[in-house]
């Protein structure tokens, strides 16, 4: 029988201890690409979650059904058709998200975090389990995406919630001038560096 606290545990794991970006620099890609502003790092995240909470689940599911020789074949497939469910949706009920985030949904497929939670955890372990962990692994992806989003668009743009001039919201006054290189590629390297240093000196301050 399982421990009560075990969900929970799997669940948590990949918000700090087993932080995908933070700790396994994992989905490298999309965290430097979709980043430069909040919304964008949100509905990547989302979407990622949402793939992972499937993938885990699904090959859960049918693992004891799934031949050990060609199981990297079918977790591809499996992750391939939930992309394509996700970037179906989007493109339905979010097509200016869709557009802005490109050719990183196809490229979820390729994420490893995903693949390696599939190969790792949800081919070994029951369905529940599975599903946590999954939802976790997504979650922590989703809050460095976020953390590197605000980082960024606050420091590169002086808002939040850009570009949609319906909901960005001016952080600074009309003399602010903004960190121009943080909205461009060389400064989500740049901030991710930092952020990875904050995190590291604070999983040691606290032991985590």
């Amino acid at each position: 029988m399982e421990p009560k606290n075990i969900y929970l545990q799997d669940l948590t794991r990949g918000l700090v201890k087993e932080n995908p970006v933070f700790v396994a620099l994992l989905g490298m890609c999309p965290l430097l690409g979709v980043t430069g502003f909040l919304f964008y790092g949100f509905g990547m995240g989302v979407a990622t979650t949402a793939v992972a909470f499937g993938g885990t689940l699904m090959v859960s599911l049918f693992r004891n059904l799934i031949p050990s020789q060609v199981r990297i074949p079918i977790f591809i497939v499996i992750i391939a058709t939930l992309v394509t469910v996700v970037e179906m949706s989007l493109e339905a009920f979010q097509p200016e998200l869709h557009e802005a985030l490109g050719v990183f949904v196809p490229l979820i497929v390729c994420n490893c975090l995903i693949l390696g939670r599939l190969e790792a955890f949800s081919s070994k372990k029951p369905v529940l389990r599975s599903a946590a962990d999954g939802i976790g692994a997504g979650l922590g992806f989703t809050l460095a995406l976020v953390i590197l989003a605000f980082v960024r668009e606050v420091l590169g743009h002086g808002s939040l919630l850009g570009p949609n001039p319906d909901t960005v919201i001016q952080l600074f006054g009309p003399n602010f001038e903004p960190m121009t290189i943080f909205a461009q590629p060389a400064g989500a390297f740049i901030a991710l560096g930092l952020l990875l240093a904050l995190f590291n000196m604070f999983t040691k301050r606290f032991n985590i």
